[in-house]
């Protein structure tokens, strides 16, 4: 008979305990992610060449973030076509930094010294910090922010139907002196 009176306390004890402890909200424990219209967290990390990489000094162009890894098979066809998308509008008014997300220092060096044609601003995420707080939880993950610096859409993964729209959108985003312009004056930096 005894036991029969200790269940229900007990269980009256817990749910008391539950009442009485502070609410946790998901706000509290994670910053909110970024997303369309607002400015970006500005820091991204380093590049391979241990240089800084700030959002807010490349303001007045139009800037592809784009989360990758060597492991990712969509990846591997995204960087090629930004990269070339970059060549052709010019990086004066486009700039593609393809930030690594989680490997090691020495395999994003490799890459980009195996991949030398592509010129793009690689930087290092080996513990996956930025990433976090872009909200990456797989990639590709691409931001593409206007000449403010505001998030202008949101891309996750890559699919080749998708990139005439996505050739749209950049265009809409350029000045009209850079969109008019022949590709083949696009100066180079």
């Amino acid at each position: 008979m005894e036991r029969r009176i200790w269940r229900p306390c007990g269980l009256l004890l817990c749910c008391l305990l539950t009442l009485l402890a502070p609410p946790v909200h998901a706000a509290d424990e994670a910053p909110a992610l970024p997303q369309v219209g607002e400015f970006p967290p500005p820091l991204l990390g380093n590049n391979r060449q241990g240089e800084r990489v700030d959002l807010q000094e490349r303001r007045g162009r139009i800037v592809v973030v784009t989360f990758w890894a060597s492991w990712c098979g969509p990846c591997m066809r995204e960087l090629p076509m930004l990269a070339q998308l970059q060549k052709v509008v010019g990086k004066d008014a486009l700039e593609v930094i393809a930030v690594n997300w989680g490997e090691p220092r020495a395999d994003v060096v490799a890459f980009a010294r195996r991949n030398n044609k592509l010129d793009l601003e690689y930087v290092l995420d080996g513990k996956g910090e930025t990433a976090a707080r872009y909200g990456v939880r797989a990639v590709p993950r691409m931001l593409v922010l206007d000449r403010e610096g505001r998030i202008a859409s949101i891309h996750v993964g890559y699919s080749v139907d998708a990139l005439p729209g996505f050739m749209e959108e950049i265009v809409a985003l350029l000045p009209d002196e850079v969109r008019n312009r022949p590709a083949s004056n696009a100066p180079s930096p």
